[in-house]
């Protein structure tokens, strides 16, 4: 599989966030946008929710339903993309509606949005570049495997949903574990 055509679209921001060793990074956390497109998804990065940083949240590398790859932050750089595993993961985001737009409403938990071949596709291709640049990844995770909080449903705050339900179920992953060959990642 050849490199993808990663287009270098950083954020405001990217140099503002935390410098980190390349060689301490290995897990590649993957998530959904749960939004409608790249650019809502792009306004959403751009938003500052670190006033003593000045940084948002967002992951590294942004992949569109057509394929398209942006890389928003350097690998060098800590996103803000999944509590607790910043510092030693690359954050890779899928455009897809998961539960747009209502996240949080109790009936609307669940996701069936299917990822496109084109999108998975280059999310291989991607995977396995970074895979030959950042030789220390042996890790694979999906959001939901990393973040279990829950927060009282939009609609009804006596119940509780899931904060972080992505990729989701409608997401390949037997076809890219097996393409990768790497470790999915559970917390202890």
């Amino acid at each position: 599989m050849t490199a993808p055509d990663i287009q270098r679209r950083l954020l405001p921001y990217a140099q503002a966030l935390e410098q980190r060793a390349t060689g301490a990074i290995d897990l590649l956390v993957l998530h959904c946008t749960e939004l409608p497109d790249l650019a809502t998804a792009r306004q959403y990065g751009e938003r500052i929710v670190y006033p003593g940083t000045n940084t948002g949240n967002s992951g590294h590398y942004y992949i569109d339903r057509d394929g398209r790859v942006e890389q928003w932050v350097p690998n060098e750089r800590c996103a803000h993309h999944v509590r607790g595993y910043n510092h030693r993961s690359i954050g890779i985001e899928l455009v897809n509606l998961g539960r747009y737009p209502e996240w949080h409403h109790s009936a609307r938990q669940a996701m069936s949005d299917p990822y496109p071949d084109s999108q998975i596709d280059s999310l291989l291709s991607l995977a396995h570049y970074l895979c030959t640049e950042l030789p220390g990844l042996c890790w694979l995770a999906g959001h939901q495997d990393l973040d279990l909080s829950t927060v009282p449903a939009s609609d009804d705050p006596a119940l509780q949903v899931r904060r972080k339900l992505d990729p989701g179920p409608c997401f390949p992953w037997p076809r890219v574990q097996q393409y990768l060959g790497l470790q999915r990642f559970y917390p202890a």
